[in-house]
């Protein structure tokens, strides 16, 4: 094991970027960007520097914080809902959510014929745009549905470079969506829904005690646990469909939802999972492909793209929220954590429960239009 790749090493820098990016947050230019956006180009720009370990050279460390951290940062934030107020943002959210799963898989058909994978990939083009159709949907589990449903896996570096330039665009989508909100205002203002906060606590007063640290602990360990036992007993069910309904079950009891620190918590968690995101943001895998990297890279981008135009242009006729269009499309390519890491970054707190519940159902639906796909373009 080499130096960078110790794990105690490596998360301390993870935790430092944290750090400075929350601070670099708070300042004039930095609170144009984001604290979100931040902390993935300061670790994307350490892990191509070859300062920590990046997709390629992948630790145990990075695993665990997709696997346990992530997860489990979903459930602290959901903590903090209230059920009774978030009735106006779940059918918008659906709606913009399946526009951007539409807008996908028309995505992939359009640079499916403007960049023709097909003359440099082989047989294996159309799988790929199985793949990517799946994970721009709802997420990396659609896509290694459909790799394994055709041992794609096996292709070794195919495999790899496809990963890596899902990486490095899903990386780039998640800058383009934190910033475009903004943007956009400039030339066509929005309307936010206006409602209550789902939360059952404000985040000035979110100030963690020992009592509360000691049941948060208990409470997303113990969780977690009970929805990898539902998972073993029911295998069909997804894990974060299971383990988000415990978060909002328990966040209606009195006695949880006054526990302060729920939401400070979970949000230093999404940091810290959003920093590994920028981790595995590699450049160097891409170019090292060549001409097949070049064209999986264009292939790719071109169809994000034309998911993002196709979801701002209908999105915003169906719902006129450049936020909550923002946070469904990244719901479609980054899957629900980075959606819900979004809502929290826009301070939409009414988000955050749609974000993960979309998130869920594009697990669902990622998979069905990713072999759709395969079979069009087969």
């Amino acid at each position: 094991m080499t130096f960078i790749e110790n794990p105690i090493y490596v998360l301390g820098v993870l935790c430092l970027m944290v750090m400075l990016s929350i601070y670099a947050g708070k300042t004039q230019w930095g609170s144009k960007i984001g604290a979100a956006l931040l902390v993935i180009l300061f670790t994307a720009v350490l892990a191509n520097l070859g300062v920590i370990p990046s997709a390629s050279n992948t630790i145990p460390l990075y695993g665990g914080i997709f696997h346990y951290v992530a997860p489990i940062s979903i459930f602290y934030l959901l903590l903090g809902v209230n059920l009774k107020s978030i009735k106006k943002a779940g059918a918008p959210m659906i709606i913009l959510f399946l526009i951007g799963s539409l807008a996908t898989v028309i995505g992939i058909l359009v640079a499916w014929f403007l960049i023709s994978p097909k003359e440099v990939l082989g047989d294996d083009a159309n799988i790929i745009a199985g793949m990517l159709t799946g994970t721009y949907t709802g997420g990396s589990i659609n896509f290694n549905a459909v790799a394994l449903e055709y041992d794609f896996q096996e292709q070794g570096n195919l495999y790899a470079g496809t990963i890596a330039v899902d990486n490095v665009v899903t990386t780039i989508w998640i800058m383009v969506t934190l910033a475009f909100p903004a943007l956009l205002r400039k030339f066509w203002k929005d309307k936010k829904v206006k409602q209550s906060t789902t939360s059952n606590h404000e985040m000035e007063d979110d100030k963690i005690d020992l009592n509360a640290l000691m049941w948060l602990a208990f409470l997303g360990i113990s969780a977690f646990f009970l929805a990898e036992l539902v998972k073993l007993i029911l295998p069909n069910i997804p894990f974060m469909l299971t383990l988000s309904t415990i978060g909002i079950l328990v966040a209606q009891i009195p006695f949880v939802s006054r526990l302060p620190g729920s939401h400070t918590l979970g949000l230093y968690l999404v940091y810290l999972f959003l920093a590994v995101i920028g981790a595995y943001c590699e450049v160097n895998a891409v170019l090292a492909l060549k001409e097949i990297g070049i064209t999986l890279l264009l292939f790719t981008s071109l169809a994000v793209f034309m998911h993002g135009i196709l979801i701002i242009l209908f999105g915003s006729l169906a719902y006129l929220d450049w936020d909550m269009i923002s946070v469904a499309s990244q719901a479609n390519v980054g899957g629900g954590p980075t959606a819900l890491a979004m809502a929290e970054s826009f301070g939409r707190k009414e988000l955050v429960l749609p974000a993960i519940l979309i998130g869920t159902l594009g697990n669902a639906l990622g998979t069905y239009l990713g072999f759709l796909v395969v079979g069009v373009l087969a």
